[in-house]
């Protein structure tokens, strides 16, 4: 009975590691692209003050791991872009660790469309080491929309995730919904809040003890056309989240010879 009683606290333990946040790029998309010619080159950076405590299996536990991720995006022309990710971290105790890279094309409607709302379309795919994501090769699907209305800036990314090896391979195709609702109280600060989730298989979403799901407040800095700044306190609400982290995202835009960037939403 002892052994049994092991055996199933083992499997929770392993359970809740596999719901364990990447944590390494935590955004929510707006629907613009980089101009075409332009660079830009992010950190985001993130700690763990409250995440999962334990090493199941290899995969090593969130709490006081700092994570810091490259992201560095080329617009090719006014509706397409590259984006590069290079995956590091520092776990509890260790050294500094490279975890993965992904890569990210993307498009979006013209403006001359003239659509209502802003939408572009993320592909992201890409590889992470097992000690930090039992899922080592995945695959993400982000529909991006988001509208400026008045002194409120709204974006929605219905995001879908596939594992392609891991243990997560069986769940198929995983709903990840991402939404921030954000205010200008002045030209250059915009806050509000920031939802990121992971719900489940589209076929039948987890119960929600086991769902992530993590509210983050955050603020904006629009400085200058050319830099950007993002900074929040994530705290998760269900038991398959990390309870509490902070996070910055600073970003730089580099012109090379094509046209000049705009002002990005947050």
């Amino acid at each position: 009975m002892k052994k049994l009683c092991l055996l199933i606290a083992a499997s929770l333990c392993f359970a809740a590691a596999l719901q364990a946040q990447d944590n390494y790029e935590i955004q929510v998309y707006g629907s613009e692209t980089v101009a075409p010619g332009s660079t830009m080159f992010e950190l985001h950076s993130n700690y763990t003050i409250f995440g999962s405590r334990t090493d199941v299996n290899g995969f090593l536990p969130t709490q006081d791991a700092w994570h810091e991720t490259i992201e560095i995006t080329h617009g090719w022309t006014p509706w397409f872009e590259t984006g590069f990710y290079i995956f590091t971290a520092i776990p509890h105790g260790g050294n500094w660790n490279w975890v993965g890279d992904h890569i990210r094309p993307r498009v979006r409607v013209p403006e001359s469309w003239h659509w209502p709302v802003g939408v572009s379309l993320s592909t992201e795919f890409g590889y992470q080491r097992y000690a930090f994501s039992p899922d080592t090769w995945t695959l993400e699907i982000r529909p991006i929309i988001d509208k400026q209305v008045g002194r409120w800036y709204l974006a929605f990314n219905p995001t879908f995730d596939r594992s392609f090896h891991g243990p997560s391979v069986s769940q198929g195709v995983v709903f990840s919904p991402n939404f921030k609702a954000g205010f200008d109280f002045t030209k250059k600060i915009n806050a509000g809040l920031e939802y990121y989730g992971s719900l489940g298989p589209i076929t039948g979403f987890d119960p929600v003890r086991d769902q992530q799901q993590q509210i983050v407040p955050a603020i904006d800095l629009n400085l200058s056309p050319n830099w950007e700044f993002n900074f929040g306190v994530g705290v998760g609400v269900t038991h398959g989240t990390d309870h509490l982290l902070v996070k910055m995202i600073i970003g730089r835009r580099f012109d090379f010879g094509g046209a000049k960037s705009k002002p990005a939403n947050p």
